[in-house]
């Protein structure tokens, strides 16, 4: 018998063989995940040439109608994702007028129209006329339904926070600001874990028609003394402590070091505090009674500063506006699949673009959050997703490896879908993470940023998953892939992707810089001569619809002439068994050029000369040979960012520093 030849007779071949093997799986126990990896290897030889092909998951014929998007496909008459994503960018104010009915946005007076000033993106102004206040959008739901499930790291037990509840610790809220003279636009600041009382202060600050400062509670004094002054807050929540991993952090000692204005105090179990003259206990402060009539007003009004993850520098302040959570909650609802039976644990804080995110997308869409107070990367905080029934599990590459090297047979069959953001992932590690649910389960790769209120592109549970990639531009928003040559790149190459607006929740100022300057200025124009907006992420086009994130544009280097970026490497080099996490940076020098350092988190006693030809060798034969590393320097702990992302601008600074 003759072997078949033809290409796709042999990819539906190997997906068969594939989809056969997944059946069998769950129909008995976990397997082991060095059995999974060595038959996806066998069934797909190929998977890291083309990984398009390599497809782990696929919806069934059983779960597509149950999706948001397919119920939604069918009630605007459009028969394929592709189709509805074209009408969700040619035809935006249709698009979004059709969301904001479908999310049942609440409005105090409706909009006279949904897009003024399309043909000016930059100046795009929505819903005019409107008159709102997102927070009430946030409690449509019964008011016995379940809002919140907290649980706490080192304690045993759930507790629940119901949407009536929330409801009245809101109003709470609004009257006490009220009741001490805060008044609308008064900057507010957030200083404290995520937790149901962080959720209630966040949207009781907006309800009153003040703004939140979102700011990291993982922030130093200093930090949080930069990030008061540049959003002139004129007050600030926050815990008088936090635990974690056993470790005591004072948050309101910081608070006191920041020179903060007044303070509002939450107390832990224990004696309270010594306060400042001025500052207030939490449960003293809901007794401030002022009226809890809420705020309503035009829809780009600020609620919420957010700060980028810069690691340098002054950080961005991005104004979040009542718009932007509608786009939070369009994505959600759409890319994310949440039902109102969905419980949703998504490890993050409130100074991190993913906390506010998380309230309004749960919230808004009448699902429950889940918040764990305490380390993710533990198997107390796997515990209580167990407990608590978790079914949407966010999550970002660096948890997962945690996870995996700490307890690589877990058990997350209840999950349903899982999503990830913050930086580029590792296939293998995410192929372990589909495993783990039985592949009942999809990791939805979503990427975007603060200034965008959530995705650009992304996944869906109607499209079929290959680990660590993206599948779609997310719906409403659509973007080019451009590069040095500022043309759009062909299959297999890597560019910068440019934004292409209009859309609701795209930032259109900034508290502390030119906005124009930042994202507009010197931006090539689309083929088609649309504006583009720069956002600074580097993808790799796969072909198949399929694409591949492949870090920020200045994560990208120059090796004996050939651009690669630090993922594409990183990748290579965490397959290395005695590498648990790697950093690729370079530095030039005018004698030499470009050098590659490696910055590992190595198993203990690993020897870093043996590790770096070791590490050579992968590179010359799964990248390329000319590709040397100059030195491997270990490391304990790679620094990051509060939202977790790598931070490899201070690893050039250390190497600068050191001169190496």
């Amino acid at each position: 018998m003759v072997a078949s030849t033809n290409p796709e007779k042999s990819l539906l071949s190997q997906q068969q063989r594939w989809f056969q093997f997944v059946s069998e799986l769950q129909e008995r126990p976990l397997l082991e995940f060095s059995q999974v990896w060595k038959t996806y290897q066998t069934i797909y030889p190929d998977y890291d040439e083309n990984p398009t092909r390599a497809i782990a998951w696929q919806p069934s014929a059983e779960t597509i109608p149950t999706t948001n998007i397919s119920k939604y496909m069918t009630k605007t008459g459009h028969e394929s994702y592709a189709d509805l994503h074209r009408w969700s960018v040619t035809d935006p104010a249709g698009f979004w007028a059709s969301v904001i009915d479908e999310l049942s946005i609440r409005f105090h007076m409706p909009p006279n129209n949904i897009l003024k000033k399309q043909n000016d993106p930059e100046q795009a102004h929505w819903l005019p006329g409107a008159r709102l206040n997102i927070v009430d959008s946030c409690f449509k739901s019964l008011a016995n339904q379940t809002a919140i499930i907290s649980g706490h790291e080192g304690e045993q037990g759930l507790s629940f926070t119901t949407y009536g509840q929330l409801n009245e610790l809101v109003a709470q809220v609004v009257s006490a600001l009220n009741g001490l003279g805060f008044r609308p636009g008064d900057a507010i600041a957030l200083y404290l874990p995520m937790t149901a009382q962080c959720v209630a202060a966040y949207l009781g600050i907006i309800k009153a028609g003040c703004q939140v400062v979102s700011i990291a509670d993982s922030f130093s004094s200093g930090e949080l003394k930069k990030r008061l002054e540049i959003s002139r807050a004129s007050g600030i929540i926050t815990a008088d402590r936090m635990q974690r991993g056993g470790k005591v952090i004072e948050l309101y000692d910081k608070v006191k070091e920041a020179a903060a204005p007044r303070a509002v105090v939450i107390s832990s179990n224990g004696s309270p505090p010594d306060l400042r003259i001025g500052d207030l206990l939490w449960t003293d402060f809901l007794q401030q009674g002022g009226g809890n009539e809420g705020w309503h007003g035009a829809p780009e009004t600020p609620i919420n500063i957010l700060f980028s993850s810069g690691t340098t520098g002054t950080p961005k302040a991005i104004p979040w506006t009542h718009l932007t959570p509608v786009k939070a909650a369009m994505d959600g609802y759409f890319h994310q699949d949440i039902h109102p039976e969905d419980i949703i644990a998504w490890p993050t804080n409130i100074g991190w673009m993913m906390g506010p995110w998380l309230i309004f997308a749960t919230l808004i869409n009448g699902a429950t959050m889940a918040l764990f107070d305490g380390r993710p990367n533990t198997l107390d905080f796997l515990r209580f997703v167990k407990e608590a029934q978790v079914s949407i599990l966010g999550l970002v590459p660096a948890l997962v490896r945690a996870w995996r090297t700490e307890n690589s047979n877990l058990d997350l069959r209840g999950i349903r879908l899982f999503s990830s953001t913050g930086e580029a992932s590792n296939p293998e590690d995410y192929l372990w993470l589909m495993s783990r649910s039985g592949f009942k389960a999809p990791v939805i790769e979503y990427c975007g940023g603060t200034e965008i209120g959530g995705g650009y592109i992304t996944g869906t549970m109607v499209q079929s998953a290959a680990p660590a990639l993206f599948t779609t531009p997310a719906l409403g928003i659509d973007f080019t892939i451009l590069g040095d040559d500022q043309q759009p790149v062909e299959r297999g190459q890597m560019g910068e992707a440019y934004l292409k607006p209009p859309s609701i929740g795209l930032s259109q100022a900034l508290l502390n810089a030119d906005h124009h300057r930042v994202y507009y200025a010197d931006c090539p124009k689309s083929p088609d001569g649309r504006v583009l907006r720069r956002h600074g992420d580097q993808l790799r086009v796969l072909g198949n619809g399929f694409y591949r994130a492949e870090g920020r544009c200045d994560d990208t280097m120059n090796l004996n002439g050939i651009k690669v970026s630090s993922i594409e490497l990183e990748t290579v080099l965490n397959r290395h068994p005695d590498i648990q996490e790697s950093a690729a940076v370079s530095l030039t020098s005018p004698q030499i050029g470009e050098r590659l350092f490696v910055f590992a988190v190595a198993r203990p006693g690993t020897d870093p000369d043996h590790l770096k030809q070791e590490l050579n060798r992968l590179l010359a034969t799964q990248v390329n040979p000319l590709f040397k590393i100059h030195q491997v320097v270990m490391i304990d702990e790679l620094p990051r960012t509060a939202s977790n992302k790598l931070m490899r601008r201070s690893l050039r600074n250390r190497l600068q520093e050191d001169k190496l």
